[in-house]
């Protein structure tokens, strides 16, 4: 009887996915945005508390990681607000050290939800920025914005060297990027960054001594007190602790 009821609850769940099939086609992100899409959030939290969770897949046999195009089964339905064509980020934290500590979120692509009842969803994999496994959790997807120019090499404004911020990390927790990766610096809104705002990257080589430039970037997104930013030009490897130097 109760495999019976398991059958009868998945046939109710999948009858509803056509329902997402008629939802109007997304527009493809350009490779910029796709990019920006895939980066950390400018954030160093943890896990959102009762965060929307997966719990595993539909597929004939167990699996723990998941790709492109696979059917997932959320821990969360409409009891949980989730919606049908709802899209969602997928996450996980990253933490280190014997506490714990959070080093923000890696971002591992984002789903779609194709079918839904009270306690449970199915979602779609739409794109993939790296390996998703079982107990990732999700936020509301959001396309990226691009801030005007933010290709642009043009180097405009002096360093303001008054008050200098860092490199915090940079994606998929590297602690070494280069030109046009993305790195979190710790300004953010708090601190009066706006989108599109141009810094230079200064490196301290030896104490008595100038400091060595080493790129330049642009503000892409804010947090609190970080932002996503992307490195436009650089010498060499762009490490954390570089300093950062917003142009005036």
């Amino acid at each position: 009887m109760r495999r019976s009821c398991l059958i009868f609850a998945a046939i109710g769940m999948v009858s509803t996915a056509g329902l997402a099939a008629a939802q109007p086609a997304d527009l493809p992100l350009s490779p910029l945005a796709h990019a920006i899409a895939c980066s950390p959030p400018p954030s160093l939290d943890g896990t959102p508390p009762h965060a929307l969770r997966i719990i595993g897949s539909q597929d004939t046999i167990p699996r723990n990681l998941f790709g492109d195009r696979d059917l997932l089964v959320l821990g969360g339905g409409t009891a949980a607000g989730v919606q049908l064509g709802q899209q969602f980020f997928i996450r996980r934290t990253m933490t280190f050290g014997g506490n714990q500590i959070s080093r923000g979120a890696k971002t591992l692509g984002w789903l779609r939800v194709v079918a839904v009842n009270e306690t449970t969803a199915i979602a779609r994999v739409d794109e993939v920025c790296g390996g998703i496994m079982i107990d990732d959790y999700l936020v509301p997807f959001v396309p990226p914005e691009i801030p005007p120019a933010v290709e642009s090499n043009d180097i405009v404004g002096q360093p303001d060297f008054a008050t200098l911020g860092r490199i915090v990390v940079g994606n998929e927790d590297r602690s070494t990027v280069g030109g046009g990766e993305f790195v979190l610096i710790d300004w953010g809104k708090t601190q009066g960054v706006l989108p599109g705002a141009r810094f230079a990257i200064y490196r301290n080589v030896a104490e008595g001594l100038p400091l060595v430039s080493v790129g330049e970037g642009v503000v892409i997104s804010m947090g609190a007190n970080l932002a996503l930013t992307r490195v436009t030009r650089a010498r060499d490897a762009v490490y954390d602790g570089d300093l950062v130097a917003f142009r005036r």
